[in-house]
């Protein structure tokens, strides 16, 4: 017989070998994780990141630190993630920019498409056709008509050649069949403040960056790019209500980790994410700003990229943007 202290001893050994032979990523996470965000802070994006952040911290037990790395369209902030040791420690909340950059950059040093893992969408934010209160138009007919008559002397503004402002204008106004002079910024900030300041007379600008411009009289909602109207601005209509059946588009984010992050701390983190999204404390969050929660598995997610990407390549191809 093997005595009792000889069979506890080889017990705890056992245990330590299962331990020590145990996946890294079995107790994920074990400490603060980086949400790399690629935009500057206090941004549309930003704002939606902080709310998941939060959450996620409370849910996961481990800080979530946001880590705004912005430039060049956000490629530098992907291009820091791509290159991120894939331990889950890492990951990217993506806009709409990771479907934009394949089709606006010729040369890009990571491959949205195989460097990084889809984990789950997280929410939309609608754009806004925003004028100057200085346009005499009302309603979307009305813009129409006026562009139409000057069309060389109206100029629109965006948060940069080639973000989602500049594209969802030229998406819009191709849908419209009018056209406008582009005035490109360095951020949605200083656009929207020479909107507010008539250098330019409109803008197609996040919902959430706008409201409070909005609410405030400084500029004039005209139409909103979402399905369905917004509960944050109920009077004002959608543009496929307006005028074109069909017409949908809005800055979509999303979380995606380094390629060769371990299949369970994708999935664990998606349940994490799916779970933060139901939560009301975010939901609630998220309509004050005018998103919408979205929520996918990761096939689902890239399957969703992909289609993006060949969507906007188009219009990119018709409008003839190249950033490099």
């Amino acid at each position: 017989m093997i005595p009792r202290f000889a069979r506890l001893a080889a017990g705890a050994a056992l245990a330590a070998l299962a331990l020590a032979n145990a996946p890294a990523h079995a107790a994920w996470p074990e400490r603060p994780i980086t949400m790399v965000v690629p935009f500057p802070p206090g941004g549309p994006t930003d704002l939606v990141a902080r709310v998941l952040a939060r959450q996620l911290t409370g849910q996961l037990g481990q800080t979530v630190v946001i880590e705004n790395k912005g430039g060049a369209n956000g490629t530098i902030g992907m291009q820091a993630v791509a290159q991120a040791k894939p331990d889950g420690y890492t990951v990217l909340y993506n806009t709409s920019s990771i479907a934009l950059s394949p089709n606006l950059y010729t040369r890009l040093n990571f491959d949205p498409a195989k460097d990084f893992t889809a984990v789950s969408s997280t929410a939309v934010i609608p754009l806004v056709l925003l004028v100057h209160p200085s346009i005499p138009a009302k309603d979307l007919a009305g813009f129409v008509d006026y562009v139409k008559r000057a069309p060389d002397k109206l100029s629109f503004a965006s948060a940069g050649p080639g973000n989602v402002t500049h594209l969802g204008a030229v998406m819009l106004l191709r849908e419209l069949g009018v056209e406008a002079v582009h005035v490109p910024y360095r951020g949605s900030a200083p656009a929207m403040t020479d909107l507010v300041g008539g250098q330019v007379q409109f803008m197609t600008n996040t919902l959430n960056d706008s409201l409070g411009f909005i609410r405030d009289g400084k500029v004039r909602a005209l139409a909103i790019t979402s399905k369905a109207r917004s509960d944050q601005l109920p009077g004002v209509p959608t543009v496929a209500e307006a005028r074109k059946p069909g017409f949908e588009v809005g800055a979509w984010q999303g979380v995606m980790v380094p390629k060769g992050t371990p299949q369970p701390i994708v999935d664990k983190l998606n349940a994490e994410i799916r779970r933060a999204l139901r939560s009301p404390e975010m939901q609630k969050q998220l309509k004050v700003q005018g998103a919408q929660a979205l929520g996918a598995t990761p096939q689902e997610y890239e399957a969703y990229i992909r289609s993006e990407t060949r969507r906007w390549g188009e219009i990119i191809r018709e409008a003839n943007v190249k950033l490099d």
